[in-house]
């Protein structure tokens, strides 16, 4: 395999209640993605519990150092010997506050970065499809750009998509993937979803990884799915529609400098008057 070439995988979900049950999910899904050959997997937004039953995520959560889903996924980064992209889980923040944090573990089994989702979906989207994330989350304040032997990643979660100087920026600090894990609404995802990470990927010279949660969830909830891998091109490598299961493709890391060659509209950005 070339050293250019990075196979990977994104583990589309129907995540519900119960952290056990998700983790079991998870655990079976990546040994067939380490079997089938992949060095990174990618799961979606909120891996581990997808819960809007008030305060029933705040009484499951535990601070990072003790979560025991957190602890089981550690091992099986190391069981697999894999790196492994938590998207999101819930970690509790303070007393009566989460954070929506991704988790980049090492194939060690170690947390080597963290990033906490910036920008908190609060919509309206009418017929009864209310959301406030910031009643329940705490912001994050800081982009987070993990680097890897041969390629960087850049982290963000779902609402982030709509904010592009957060992907400019991780471009400009050396980005070659962006992850996009998320748990996006049918409404929004029929109009946006693949729009926004088309375009996320065509303006950073980027590839774009986008695992997503899909269905009919446990708690009530419908989200879309269409996990989706997305080249430095806007181009769709791989997608996959319905139902949980892998997405698997393998990633020519020369394809970033070749369309940022093309397009270099990263060294192209003008100060400007307001």
């Amino acid at each position: 395999m070339s050293s250019t070439r990075l196979p990977i995988a994104l583990l589309q979900m129907r995540s519900g209640t119960e952290p056990a049950a998700n983790v079991a999910f998870v655990c079976e899904q990546v040994r067939e993605a380490a079997r089938r050959g992949a060095r990174l997997v990618v799961t979606p937004e909120m891996t581990t519990s997808l819960d809007r039953r008030p305060g029933m995520l705040l009484a499951r959560a535990q601070a990072q150092p003790d979560d025991d889903s957190l602890k089981a996924l550690c091992a099986l980064a190391r069981e697999c010997q894999i790196d492994l992209l938590i998207g999101s889980m819930a970690v509790r923040a303070n007393a009566d506050r989460l954070a929506n944090r991704s988790l980049y573990l090492s194939a060690a089994g170690e947390v080597i970065a963290q990033y906490d989702k910036i920008h908190l979906f609060d919509a309206d989207l009418g017929e009864g499809q209310r959301y406030e994330e910031s009643a329940r989350f705490v912001a994050g304040e800081q982009a987070v750009l993990v680097q890897r032997a041969g390629y960087s990643v850049g982290l963000t979660v779902c609402y982030d998509m709509r904010f592009p100087a957060l992907y400019r920026d991780l471009a400009l600090a050396g980005a070659d993937i962006i992850s996009v894990p998320s748990s996006f609404t049918v409404p929004t995802g029929e109009a946006h979803w693949h729009v926004l990470l088309r375009a996320r990927a065509i303006e950073t010279g980027c590839f774009v990884l986008a695992p997503a949660q899909q269905g009919v969830h446990e708690d009530g909830r419908e989200t879309y799915g269409h996990s989706v891998v997305i080249n430095p091109w806007g181009e769709v490598l791989a997608e996959r529609s319905e139902e949980p299961g892998l997405l698997m493709c393998e990633l020519d890391l020369s394809e970033v400098a070749q369309a940022r060659r093309r397009l270099p509209s990263l060294q192209h950005a003008r100060p400007y008057q307001r």
